[in-house]
């Protein structure tokens, strides 16, 4: 196996990367909270895990790894102050907290397909994995560092002496009493919600030993990667954003539960910014993938987009910028099969596993591919890419089932083609309208 280095948020540097455990890596990747559409933004941080494992993969490792639904528990604030966003979505729209959930995680679904992203080997509700959290904050509790108190269950930060190690934090200067409103029966500022009691409008709540309640945001990403993957694992992946609050919360009650390291390497995927301001649904700035779908790009285009820049590098999202994107994949997808150099080709493959092997150097891998103009190399590695240079003959069962819903489309029966659209995705592939015509790809 290929020698590989990543770059560790926790330590601030590139280090050689090796399982835990033989050649198998686990890998935990923060999934979303399913209370509306994920935009762009959310979704680089899923190509960005994505690439990964197939990196990964790519050098003879094999990878078991998580990405979870979040359904309940997340505030508006990403903290405990605010709304359940998933609750707050529910009454906005008239609908239950589980009509919102699966709503939205079907739109994720078709989402990652659209993308080309793998299906994890795991994709665990929240909401189905409570006893495990019950079972975690039970351990905080007995071993000193949480406390119970009318409004929930906390996590104590001040007995764990490492809190800050993730982010870098200079808790002496936090000034959460401007950006939160405080629980009054809360020890320290920055404690944390692992269970919280009293609020009777709630309608998601569950038994507990400290009474009915609900699960904080932070406890359920701990429980779920422990019970899937083990106590230690490999890599633990996210946005940014995650890094200050939520990754640090993960950090601290997991390793105060077992004693023992939770992530050996933490990997995070920067912004996309719009107008040079980061992409979020709370400042209506945000575009989905289905925006750019309407506008007749391929999902494809976007993705290429993507790897074209470093995951550790901001992007400033532009149209003009997606329409260079668009015409550069729509080139490579023109290629064709020219004599290259034997010596040449394997000094290119060369270079180029070397710049996957330094911390993802997907702009570097791309750079390499156009210099070598040759359709050969670029499905070689699509294994990785994903753009769908090389696919899988669709069936002419799919084939027929696209057009009946092409045909369905045309007479404005909406209700009757979204059924046959349902009906191709069971059968394991994916449809996209695109300004080419209908898109069909094996999932």
């Amino acid at each position: 196996m290929k020698k590989i280095r990543f770059f560790n948020t926790l330590t601030r540097k590139k280090e050689d990367f090796k399982p835990l455990i033989d050649n198998l890596v686990t890998m935990y990747s923060c999934g979303p909270t399913v209370y509306d559409f994920a935009h762009i933004g959310n979704l680089r941080a899923y190509v960005f895990a994505d690439t990964l494992k197939k990196v990964l993969k790519f050098n003879d490792y094999q990878v078991k790894n998580v990405i979870n639904i979040t359904d309940v528990g997340h505030m508006t604030s990403d903290e405990d102050q605010g709304e359940d966003k998933i609750e707050k979505a529910a009454h906005e729209k008239g609908k239950t907290p589980e009509e919102i959930g699966r709503f939205y995680e079907k739109a994720f679904l078709d989402d990652i397909a659209k993308l080309n992203i793998d299906k994890p080997t795991y994709m665990p509700r929240a909401t189905e994995y409570v006893p495990q959290m019950i079972d975690l904050t039970e351990k905080l509790l007995s071993n000193g560092c949480a406390y119970n108190t009318e409004s929930g269950v906390y996590f104590d930060i001040s007995k764990f002496p490492d809190y800050a190690k993730l982010a870098h934090l200079d808790m002496g200067k936090m000034e959460f009493g401007k950006r939160i409103e405080l629980q009054e029966d809360k020890k320290n500022l920055a404690d944390f919600a692992l269970w919280v009691l009293n609020q009777s409008n709630h309608l998601m709540q569950w038994d507990s030993p400290w009474g009915k309640g609900y699960p904080g945001w932070h406890i359920e990403c701990s429980a779920m990667a422990m019970k899937l993957l083990g106590e230690t694992i490999d890599i633990h992946t996210g946005g940014v954003d995650h890094i200050p609050v939520h990754h640090t919360n993960e950090i601290a009650q997991s390793e105060s539960a077992t004693g023992k390291k939770f992530a050996r390497f933490w990997m995070h995927s920067e912004f996309l910014t719009i107008s040079g301001e980061k992409m979020a649904k709370s400042e209506h700035n945000f575009v989905t993938l289905s925006d750019l779908v309407k506008k007749g790009y391929d999902p494809l285009a976007y993705r290429y987009f993507l790897l074209s820049n470093h995951y550790r590098s901001k992007i400033d999202f532009t149209w003009d910028k997606l329409d260079q994107a668009q015409k550069t994949y729509d080139n490579i997808k023109k290629l064709g099969t020219k004599d290259i150099d034997n010596v040449r080709e394997a000094a290119i493959e060369h270079e180029i596993n070397e710049a996957l092997a330094d911390d993802l150097d997907f702009p570097r891998v791309l750079s390499l591919l156009h210099s070598a103009n040759n359709r050969k190399l670029w499905e070689k590695y699509d294994s990785i890419l994903s753009l769908g240079i090389t696919q899988d003959e669709v069936p002419k069962e799919i084939l027929d089932l696209a057009k009946k819903r092409e045909d369905l489309r045309k007479d404005k029966k909406w209700a009757e083609s979204d059924k046959v659209r349902d009906e191709i995705e069971q059968k394991g592939f994916s449809i996209t309208d695109t300004s080419e015509g209908t898109k069909v790809i094996k999932i």
